[in-house]
């Protein structure tokens, strides 16, 4: 007869591939029955985005199946994601688990593009994403994902003024440009600039969010500063091209969240070819190549992914309508598919571990 003990103790010894502990003893599997030699139960993954989702089910149903009495093997997958560990002197967003900085050492390398398509990507795989446009002096991401002309409502509460979240694309947006006209330039100094950062982290309805992404804005500055020393952040991605220009700032954007004592969860090299859409099998080194995977072997950092440059991955910033939506088949839009679904196991391990 097979039992409910045997069917854990021959699950015991799979692992997670990236946590490399038993799923048993992590307590990713429940609602174990079986009626008649017919097995099912409940795989709870860390990240509705595990990359490896199909390889631990496999693993999982081999194991149960070598049981004797066993007829058939039911998995049924959910996720629950993780919530990152609290830091003294450090005030978490009420309700958003993971907060992920976006950040890049040099402006023009396609940060917010990257932010962008992975917070909507991470939004179509299940999980709860909120994206915070701390570009405080360029705020693009309305425009990005189609909502210049939207506002956001403020409400007022006993607690202090209250912004209610921009919504499209399965995922919760606050920008600067939400609160200013479109041609009006933003000069403050950094006291005023800490500010609006605090109040778009603790001053908004983000709800229950598996993910709040940052983008932030280029360089090494103030916002950085803010957030660092503001929140217990799960980590930074560095956003760079080839180009050994771009590849000298991220490195000192790098150096700069490893001495604020922020995980770095990788690299992401943007732009590292180009295909041009009348020759789709061509692809052009415009910035050079190779230089993410050198500074991730240097560093010892990471490499979430490489992300082609394609017309339509530019079209789709400028319609507002992101390249994993608008051409989800397209090279770059797996790439960046990829990469969301490599932070977010990242992010899990460094919550985990």
């Amino acid at each position: 007869m097979v039992t409910k003990e045997a069917i854990l103790e021959v699950l015991r010894p799979v692992k997670d591939p990236e946590l490399q502990r038993s799923l048993v003893e992590l307590n990713m599997i429940r609602n174990i029955s079986v009626e008649d030699g017919n097995v099912s139960f409940t795989l709870v993954l860390t990240t509705p985005a595990c990359p490896l989702r199909e390889l631990i089910v496999e693993d999982c149903e081999k194991a149960v199946k070598r049981l004797e009495g066993v007829k058939s093997v039911s998995v049924q997958v959910t996720a629950e994601t993780p919530q990152q560990k609290s830091l003294p002197n450090k005030q978490a967003v009420a309700g958003v688990k993971n907060i992920i900085a976006v950040s890049s050492g040099k402006g023009g390398v396609g940060k917010s593009t990257v932010a962008v398509n992975v917070a909507v990507a991470l939004a179509q795989m299940g999980a709860n994403v909120g994206l915070l446009d701390a570009d405080i002096y360029g705020p693009n991401v309305p425009t990005m994902l189609g909502l210049s002309n939207a506002a956001v409502e403020v409400e007022k509460t006993p607690q202090g003024e209250f912004l209610q979240p921009a919504f499209n694309y399965g995922i919760k947006i606050v920008s600067m440009g939400f609160l200013i006209d479109p041609d009006q330039p933003v000069i403050w100094r950094g006291p005023m600039l800490n500010g609006i950062i605090r109040q778009f982290l603790y001053q908004v309805h983000w709800g229950e969010l598996d993910y709040l992404v940052v983008d932030m804005p280029p360089g090494t500055g103030d916002a950085q500063l803010t957030l660092a020393q503001a929140v217990p952040l799960a980590g930074a991605v560095i956003v760079t091209t080839p180009q050994t220009v771009s590849l000298q700032d991220a490195r000192r954007g790098l150096k700069m969240f490893e001495q604020l004592g922020v995980r770095i969860l990788g690299i992401v090299e943007n732009m590292s070819y180009f295909i041009p859409p009348d020759m789709p099998d061509k692809s052009y080194d415009l910035f050079g190549s190779g230089g993410g995977q050198k500074t991730s072997k240097e560093l010892n950092v990471p490499l979430l992914g490489c992300i082609p440059l394609e017309i339509s991955l530019r079209e789709g910033g400028d319609k507002g309508i992101p390249i994993v939506v608008s051409h989800p088949e397209s090279a770059s839009a797996r790439a960046l598919k990829q990469i969301a679904q490599q932070l977010a196991a990242r992010v899990s391990v460094t919550a985990l571990l």
